[in-house]
């Protein structure tokens, strides 16, 4: 691969900075690295590679001022929509880790290891992201798809506040103080405190009593597993904790499934971690997660009335695997992997 010049559009948010991180860690060949943010950020400098860099403003003119191969895209639906085209119309390919594009039928939405094939052959000059929850489940959801076929599977996520940014670091963090202080809080980011509890909600209701977060996984699961009619229902629970996600996984499958097969299965895919041993008390937790890209899997069991059935444990860290290390990988995958 020849070297890119490279936009990082929110280089200053929280996935905007573990882009720069996992480029540097994988050697993605660079000519120039362009961090681009908000006027907020305007002084701010971000740092690749020992060398300091000054974030770049958002607008028209600093695009054309800067023509890059490549923008990674993480800073909302509404700034996506906003400027994701004229990156493209400047010869850029966007990845964007929004919501803006994931459902629109023209446009890609990949895991790579589950549907990269697509980026082979299509047109769109901007590719999606999927949501953190979606795409530590999906390449699991395959890879059970494929060995005993699905009927049906029910998720419920146990999803940290980075989830929700640096400003939901830091709400957990200051509520946390505060309690252990006597003061009294008041949510800002979250709608109820998140602090030693547990919020059953993410994102804004709709008529049907789901919330957007469920929606979204709902929804982007059917379309990177090309299974319209998968027969999925999702709960979604933010909780106290600071980095990497957490789903059970509930299967009814269409035949009864070998426990040793998907032990197998897991151990040769090198996106995954095997973590599961009762007699050792072995499985993933968050903390097994942050700070890696791969998705990790235990507590793996047949029903015990019914042995077409399987629950399963999945755990990621969200704003690497959930986000910034998938948009690269993405990215490798079109321009050519660095990483085999």
């Amino acid at each position: 691969m020849k070297p890119l010049n490279v936009a990082i559009v929110g280089a200053t948010g929280l996935v905007g900075l573990e882009f720069i991180t996992i480029l540097e860690e994988r050697n993605f060949p660079i000519d120039k690295l362009y961090p681009f943010a908000s006027d907020n950020s305007l002084g701010l400098t971000v740092t690749y590679k020992n060398k300091e860099i000054d974030v770049i403003p958002l607008n028209e003119k600093e695009i054309e001022k800067h023509p890059v191969d490549l923008a990674l895209f993480s800073a909302g639906a509404g700034v996506a929509l906003d400027f994701a085209k004229h990156f493209v119309n400047a010869g850029a390919i966007v990845v964007d880790n929004s919501s803006a594009f994931r459902m629109d039928d023209d446009i890609p939405l990949v895991v790579p290891e589950v549907n990269g094939g697509i980026l082979k052959t299509t047109k769109s000059k901007i590719i999606a992201n999927p949501n953190c929850s979606t795409i530590q489940l999906v390449p699991f959801l395959q890879m059970i798809e494929e060995l005993f076929g699905i009927k049906k599977v029910v998720v419920s996520t146990y999803q940290s506040v980075s989830g929700a940014g640096k400003k939901g670091i830091e709400e957990l963090r200051s509520q946390i103080s505060a309690l252990f202080s006597f003061h009294e809080v008041k949510p800002e980011v979250f709608l109820q405190r998140i602090a030693f509890n547990l919020i059953p909600q993410i994102g804004p209701f709709y008529e049907d009593g789901y919330c957007e977060e469920e929606v979204k996984m709902i929804n982007e699961s059917r379309k990177i597993l090309s299974m319209p009619k998968l027969d999925i229902d999702v709960t979604t629970v933010r909780v106290p904790t600071f980095y990497s996600h957490a789903e059970t996984v509930w299967f009814e499958l269409e035949k009864e499934c070998s426990i040793n097969e998907i032990h197998r299965r897991i151990k040769e895919n090198k996106e995954m971690v095997l973590m599961d041993d009762i007699e050792q008390m072995l499985y993933p937790t968050l903390i097994d997660s942050s700070g890696r890209n791969e998705v990790f899997i235990g507590r793996l069991r047949k029903g015990r009335e019914h042995k077409n059935y399987l629950s399963a444990w999945v755990v990621a860290d969200n704003v690497r695997k959930g986000a910034a290390y998938n948009a690269i990988r993405i990215a490798e995958t079109i321009f050519g992997d660095t990483n085999d």
